[in-house]
Parts: structure tokens; C-alpha cells; sequence
């Protein structure tokens, strides 16, 4: 299992990024997928999951309305969407997927910078 991540960096509160997680070594469109984040001195959180066909996701009650999570499963990839930044939501973003024994893979995490 290999989860690539891509997008983040720094913008301003109020801007909007784009992450990427391209996934390989598993049947993709097999299996729930997941964003999570990190701030310092904070445990890590989940952001926003979706089903295997994106028909059901879903949201911490503090990115809702601001972030859209969705998946591309002829890409193997999922997607992040994040507008309406504010500086709160500076963490380190990782994308997940969590097999059918239970372990969890971990994409190698993207820096997220919210500040003026």
C-alpha cells in the first residue's frame, strides 16, 4: 500500500488549497478513504471520509461547509478540497486508508499554513 500526497503550502485565511492523495498496491475503489490532520501539541483528527463510490461522506462539525472531500476512482486518487481557510486549520493533513484487519496506511503527510 502507497498513499502519495500532494498540494498544501502556505495562503492566507480566507484563500483555499487543493490536497491529492494518489493511492497503489490495493483495489482502491474497494475501500473507504480519509483525511486527517495534526496541529502541534494536538492528536491527530479525522478531517472527512468517503465511501467507495463517494456517495456517502463526512464531515468534523469544524470544516463543514468550508471542505469537500471527493475521489476519482479511475485515478486511484482522492481529493481534499479546503476554502475558506482560517488560521486553525494550520496541521500537517494526512490521507488514510484502513484495510479489512484494521491497520491503518498513512499517506507521508502535507504541511497546511494558514497565516497572514
Amino acid at each position: 500500500v502507497q498513499l502519495v500526497q500532494s498540494g498544501g503550502g502556505l495562503v492566507q485565511p480566507g484563500g483555499s488549497l487543493r490536497l491529492s492523495c494518489v493511492a497503489s498496491g490495493f483495489t482502491f475503489s474497494s475501500y473507504y478513504m480519509s483525511w486527517y490532520r495534526q496541529a502541534p501539541g494536538k492528536e491527530r483528527e479525522l478531517v472527512a471520509g468517503i465511501s467507495r463510490f463517494g456517495g456517502l461522506t463526512n464531515y468534523a462539525d469544524s470544516v463543514k461547509g468550508r471542505f469537500t472531500i471527493s475521489r476519482d476512482n479511475v485515478k486511484n486518487t482522492v481529493y481534499l478540497q479546503m476554502n475558506s481557510l482560517k488560521p486553525e486549520d494550520t496541521a500537517v493533513y494526512y490521507c488514510n486508508v484502513r484495510n479489512v484487519r484494521g491497520t491503518d496506511y498513512w499517506g507521508q503527510g502535507t504541511q497546511v499554513t494558514v497565516s497572514s
